[in-house]
């Protein structure tokens, strides 16, 4: 009986996961997903064996010690091995589990290795669409975006209304893109195709439709995209304004040129504000934004100027990462990006330091007030 419950559970995982073709999580195209996919496979195979072992256990005892066979009832009420074994077991199977999972976790933080410099990517949400500005190939996407085939990508997450999360289940995990900040995120395709993107965080009414394509391409195709787009019309800041409207309508739009020329979205989050007053959008709903009513097509405002909104820029010695379209994406542009970096990583530790501090502050003055 117990043999046969074995070959019933794994002929189940078997046709299970004979689907995950389909599945973009279990059908990795990336090593940070590959090494997500092993994850998965590893704990469902552990969760399997853990349940074949106590169903296994479950028969033995309810046939070795059913009533029919035993005529007196159990006298034990302690047992030392009994009770180390079933302590220990359990410990030694979330030490199994952990060991691989927080490894993988410290090397998600971590560029894939590779001799070829990553590609740049500024990848902005706003107005339940993504915006992916290449700064050295000057060209701008929207909900879409080509990187080519084993090589590095570099995102640079950014946020100008909601908080959102970045996600290509076939590439890799999910990372949150915030107002106000900038995030690193690097992924790799290790083959040609196209794949799924989203925001993984609902973040209201046009959460279901912030999706985008990942098309990965041969280096070659990469170049002859990058020539073919940068011929494109450029964005330039009355589309870009118009393009963050919610009620935009969502299509895949490729321009030369970035929104990296008039906006830095860390060091301005008011930009968009300006952005709805330009264009007479008004959201009358935090959770509903598609109140077309009374907006216009072209802008009654002029164009906001270069603009610092953000405190902790002033604070921290940062600088907006304006870079203009005939400015060349050099050494000295990418220092100041990695000061940037180094300043966000900054900023992130003080704000995790101000919510244990104020986290202990209310917890004292609970117990005060017990007293």
């Amino acid at each position: 009986m117990a043999k046969l419950k074995s070959i019933l559970l794994m002929s189940t995982l078997g046709i299970l996961l004979s689907g995950c073709s389909n599945l973009e999580v279990l059908n990795p195209k990336g090593p940070m997903a590959e090494d997500s996919h092993f994850l998965i496979i590893f704990s469902i195979i552990m969760m399997v064996f853990i349940v074949v072992v106590v169903l296994i256990l479950f028969l033995i005892f309810i046939i070795k010690y059913r009533k029919t066979k035993n005529v007196t009832s159990g006298t034990m009420h302690h047992n030392l091995i009994l009770e180390a074994v079933w302590f220990i077991i359990p410990v030694i199977i979330l030490v199994i589990l952990a060991v691989p999972t927080v490894k993988s976790l410290y090397n998600y933080e971590e560029a894939p290795k590779s001799e070829d410099e990553p590609v740049v990517i500024y990848a902005t949400s706003a107005g339940f669409k993504w915006f992916f500005s290449y700064p050295e190939e000057k060209v701008e996407t929207v909900n879409h975006v080509t990187i080519p085939e084993n090589r590095p990508v570099l995102f640079k997450l950014q946020s100008m209304d909601t908080m959102t999360s970045f996600w290509v289940p076939q590439l890799g995990g999910q990372k949150y893109a915030m107002t106000s900040m900038t995030m690193d995120w690097t992924l790799e395709a290790n083959e040609t195709g196209t794949f799924k993107g989203r925001n993984s965080n609902f973040n209201g009414e046009g959460f279901s439709r912030q999706t985008f394509n990942v098309n990965s391409v041969s280096n070659e195709d990469y170049d002859k995209w990058v020539s073919k787009s940068q011929k494109r019309k450029t964005i330039d800041q009355d589309t870009f304004d118009h393009q963050i409207l919610p009620t935009t309508k969502n299509q895949e739009l490729t321009y030369s040129g970035t929104h990296l020329a008039y906006v830095d979205p860390a060091a301005d989050p008011e930009y968009i504000f300006h952005a709805y007053k330009r264009y007479r959008y008004e959201p009358k709903d935090p959770n509903f934004y598609d109140e077309s009513e009374g907006v216009t097509e072209k802008p009654v405002l002029p164009p906001r100027k270069v603009t610092v909104t953000n405190p902790n820029y002033e604070r921290h010695g940062m600088k907006p990462m304006i870079l203009k379209n005939n400015e060349k994406y050099d050494s000295e542009f990418k220092k100041e990006e990695e000061h940037h970096m180094d300043e966000m990583e900054k900023i992130s530790e003080d704000a995790k330091n101000e919510d244990e501090k104020g986290n202990k502050q209310s917890s004292n003055k609970n117990h005060g007030g017990d007293k």
